[in-house]
C-alpha cells in the first residue's frame, strides 16, 4: 500500500495542475455506458448526445488499461490523465478522486472510470443539468446528464444486465434503452461507441476492437447500430481472407457466408462468397450468384478473370470459361 501511495503522490505532481470550468468547454450533455464483457475480457465506452461529433470529446479508451466517458461541462484531461493514472495502478475510484481534487469546477462535471477488472468510478457533478444522475452495477456504469426523464439511467442499466450478445450487442441496448425513455432532451445527433481489449497485446493496432462514430445524424444511435453490425460482418470477411491466404478454401467459404448473412446487400460479399464456391467446385451453387452479381455490376466480371493469377481462384479454363459468359 505505501508503494501504490508513493506512486500516487509522484505522478500526480508530474500530471495533474489545477483544472477549471471553461465557458469554452465541450457541453457533451448526454448519457452513456463503460462496460467490460466479463466472457472476452474487451471494455468499451458508448455514448449519444445532442452534440457534433460527441465520440471525439466523451470517450477515451486504452487496452490493458480501462476506458472513460468524460461529459456533462466536459473535461477532456479526464480522458488521458484518468488513463494515465489507471495505468500508473490506481484504481478507477482512486484515479477519478485524484482528479476531481483539482478540478474547481467539479460540480459541473458527469465522469465515469472503468478498469480491466471490472472496477467502475462514477461522478455526477451537483451543478450537472437535471434530470442527471447514474447507476452502477457488476462491469459497468450508466450515467446521464440533461435527460427529459430521470428514468434513463435505471432503464440503460436493466438493458445492459438483461440484453443477450457481446458487449457491442449489450452496450447499444443501454443506448437504445435511453432513447426509449426520451433521452437527451434537446433531441438527438450523434453518437459512439469503442470497444479495446482487456489485455494489451504487443501489436497496438490490434487492440481496438471497435471504434465506430456517427457525426451527425438523425438518428444516430440507429445509424450506430447498423454501423456495429457491418463491421462485424467485415471481421468475418477479413477472417475469411486469412483463410484464402492459408488456402483453406473451406473455412473461407463459411466465414464469407457469415459475413454475407448479416449483410446480404453487399455484392463484395456475395462475390467471394461465390468464388469461394468455385474454388471447392460447388459450380452449380456459385454460378447463379456471380450471373446475379455480373447483371449488377460488370466489374467483378473483369475481377474475377484477374484473380486466377493470384490464384484466389483455382479453376479449370474450362470452368473459367463459363463463368465469364454468366
Amino acid at each position: 500500500m505505501k508503494s501504490l501511495n508513493f506512486i500516487f503522490i509522484l505522478f500526480l505532481s508530474q500530471i495533474v495542475c489545477s483544472q477549471v470550468y471553461k465557458s469554452s468547454e465541450p457541453l457533451a450533455h448526454t448519457y452513456s455506458i463503460v462496460a467490460r464483457d466479463s466472457v472476452t475480457g474487451n471494455i468499451g465506452v458508448a455514448v449519444q448526445s445532442h452534440w457534433f461529433s460527441v465520440g471525439s470529446v466523451v470517450t477515451y479508451g486504452k487496452a490493458g488499461v480501462g476506458v472513460v466517458a468524460t461529459q456533462s461541462f466536459v473535461n477532456p484531461s479526464y480522458g488521458s490523465k484518468g488513463l494515465a493514472l489507471m495505468e500508473q495502478g490506481l484504481s478507477p475510484q482512486q484515479a477519478l478522486d485524484a482528479l476531481l481534487a483539482t478540478d474547481n469546477g467539479e460540480m459541473f462535471r458527469q465522469v465515469a472510470f472503468l478498469s480491466t477488472k471490472g472496477e467502475v468510478a462514477t461522478h455526477t457533478g451537483s451543478s450537472c443539468i437535471e434530470a442527471a444522475g447514474h447507476r452502477q452495477g457488476k462491469n459497468f456504469s450508466v450515467q446521464a446528464n440533461m435527460m427529459l426523464n430521470n428514468t434513463v439511467w435505471d432503464a440503460m442499466a436493466r438493458a445492459f444486465e438483461t440484453t443477450k450478445g457481446d458487449l457491442s450487442d449489450r452496450m447499444i441496448a443501454a443506448l437504445k434503452a435511453a432513447q426509449a425513455e426520451k433521452g437527451d432532451i434537446r433531441g438527438s445527433q450523434s453518437a459512439a461507441i469503442l470497444i479495446v481489449k482487456g489485455t494489451a497485446t504487443e501489436n497496438s493496432w490490434e487492440d481496438v476492437v471497435m471504434d465506430l462514430r456517427v457525426e451527425d445524424h438523425a438518428n444516430p444511435v440507429q445509424e450506430l447500430e447498423r454501423l456495429v453490425k457491418v463491421q462485424k460482418a467485415y471481421d468475418f470477411m477479413n477472417k475469411g481472407d486469412l483463410a484464402m491466404e492459408a488456402g483453406d478454401s473451406k473455412m473461407a467459404e463459411s466465414l464469407y457466408l457469415s459475413a454475407q448473412n448479416l449483410f446480404p446487400e453487399n455484392l463484395e460479399m456475395k462475390y467471394w462468397y461465390a468464388i469461394n464456391l468455385l474454388n471447392n467446385k460447388e459450380f452449380d451453387k456459385a454460378h447463379p450468384i456471380l450471373k446475379s452479381i455480373f447483371e449488377q455490376d460488370m466489374n467483378w466480371k473483369t475481377l474475377t478473370s484477374r484473380i486466377v493469377k493470384n490464384k484466389l481462384l483455382i479453376i479449370s479454363d474450362e470452368e473459367l470459361s463459363k463463368v465469364m459468359k454468366l
